[in-house]
């Protein structure tokens, strides 16, 4: 089950019906065991692999009895005994999610070939989960809270199933506190929560999922590519992340607002950001708000010397690059990100910080700018999580952007990859060719009255804002596009998934 499956669409509204009406002491466990069931339903139940099938619920066990027990010693202890314990925590952390992230990519595999370790399971959510333990071990240390006491609430702050896919990674000051109130049913609260999960529904089916048909037919074939569809192939890509994890993040953060809980915001445009320093501020801000508060402050920041400050930057986006994933292209595509942000850096340092009033068109072609270098780091990100995860065949890639500019065969090619991608309808084609780009284009316009007409305010409040007359055509838009990408879909094309789900 995943928040854009029918069932989910059934169960959600079960589970929000039961939980607004328990009594308080009872809606917090309601909501364990919803998060429980949730995990089953990703979950292997075969006795023959005993350890695909215990394994994941071991980990979350580890996990949850490591912070239950070590926050209230870390709480209590202080100076040396108190950094131990928290270092001792968060390496056992770090440790559990080296061994799943790097495991099956290592030599022991293969040594082990026949046994049960010859491959392990990869725990759903581990990359989110294993933050949001570290983050509220560090924050006890540092007294921002207090060690949680009550179970219940510990477990469902590190595994709620609206975040436990793809994030975002929640801090326990946030959350822990909501879960000590009564939650009840709210008629202007949910509106505003079906608002923003139809948004993120439309994101992710009717868009995503639909570029999704043309990007895999040029990534799974490079060489019999021209450099125009190479070029096309990474901008549908950059296209596609966005949507696909803004979507869900804002799916995720309407599943909180029903039950009532506040969940962070995961993006805010942030392809209309001027530089990689407001990028990072609105792209999956959860993790660059972790990395800023978790390994950039306490390496130093920029309280240090010019030099170790430029390094924090670069180490922070290649930590960034390993976190993403455990393959080589995912390395080399945090170091790029480093060197673009050490490169801004050293430009503001040499010409000054720029001047967020400069004429619009120096401010579009900033943000050309910070697309573009991005987008370019997509081949990387998009090859490192695919079924070849070569350098060698980024560098292909990248080799075969100049090859072939021939722009007059060019809608030909793009018609035949759209046929490949699902089935050779011409009806099917033209309304793929017709009916996405009105779908971006309408995405790139509310994300433009979000950012400068509700200076960022969430997707929500824009579409709550239009007048009645402009709200339901939106309204009746989201709709039709969702079933229209969805018939696209099934034209042969099935099984997608998030494209952040289990990192």
């Amino acid at each position: 089950m995943s928040l854009q499956s029918f069932s989910y669409f059934g169960w959600l509204p079960v589970v929000a019906l039961f939980y607004l009406v328990l009594p308080q002491r009872f809606q917090t466990p309601f909501l364990a065991l919803a998060s429980l069931f949730f995990f089953g339903t990703h979950a292997t139940f075969d006795l023959a692999r005993p350890l695909d099938t215990f394994l994941p619920w071991a980990v979350m066990g580890f996990v949850f009895c490591l912070l239950w027990f070590l926050g209230p010693a870390i709480a209590s202890a202080s100076g040396k005994r108190r950094g131990r314990l928290v270092k001792g925590g968060v390496i056992a952390l770090l440790a559990v999610l080296a061994i799943f992230k790097y495991y099956n990519y290592s030599p022991l595999p293969t040594l082990l070939d026949g046994t049960v370790l010859a491959r392990l399971p990869f725990p759903l959510g581990i990359s989110f989960f294993t933050f949001a333990a570290i983050s509220y071990l560090v924050d006890l240390s540092r007294e921002k809270i207090s060690p949680a006491k009550d179970p219940v609430a510990l477990f469902v702050f590190l595994f709620f199933f609206g975040t436990i896919i793809s994030g975002p990674i929640c801090r326990a000051g946030q959350i822990l506190p909501q879960l000590e109130v009564e939650h009840r049913f709210d008629r202007r609260r949910t509106v505003r929560a079906l608002q923003l999960y139809g948004l993120g529904l439309w994101k992710k089916v009717a868009i995503a999922d639909l570029l999704t048909l043309f990007i895999d037919v040029v990534y799974e074939d490079i060489p019999a590519q021209s450099g125009p569809m190479l070029v096309l192939g990474a901008a549908a890509f950059t296209l596609y992340l966005y949507f696909d994890f803004c979507g869900y993040s804002e799916m995720s953060r309407s599943t909180g607002m029903i039950l009532g809980l506040e969940l962070p915001e995961n993006f805010s445009t942030p392809y209309l950001a001027t530089n990689f320093t407001q990028f990072w501020a609105r792209w999956h801000i959860s993790l660059s708000q972790w990395l800023r508060d978790y390994l950039y402050i306490p390496l130093g920041g920029n309280r240090v010397s010019r030099s170790r400050h430029l390094f924090n930057l670069f180490l922070v986006m290649l930590v960034s690059g390993f976190w993403h994933g455990n393959t080589l292209p995912f390395v080399v595509w945090g170091a790029l990100l480093g060197l673009y942000r050490v490169g801004e850096e050293l430009l503001h340092l040499t010409l000054g910080k720029p001047s967020p009033n400069a004429p619009a068109p120096i401010l579009w072609a900033k943000r050309a700018v910070v697309v573009f270098l991005w987008g370019f780091t997509m081949i990387f990100f998009r090859i490192g999580s695919g079924s070849t995860p070569q350098i060698s065949l980024c560098m292909e890639y990248i080799s075969g952007l100049f090859r072939n500019w021939s722009l007059s065969a060019l809608p030909g090619q793009i018609t035949a990859a759209v046929a490949q991608g699902f089935y050779d309808d011409p009806r099917m084609v033209l309304g793929y060719l017709a009916f996405l780009p009105l779908g971006i284009l309408a995405a790139f316009w509310l994300d433009c009255l979000r950012h400068f007409r509700y200076a960022d305010q969430g997707s929500e409040v824009v579409l709550a804002g239009q007048n009645r007359a402009v709200r339901w055509i939106l309204y009746y838009f989201l709709i039709g596009s969702i079933l229209a990408g969805l018939i696209i879909q099934n034209g042969g094309f099935a099984g997608v998934s998030f494209a952040y789900a289990n990192f």
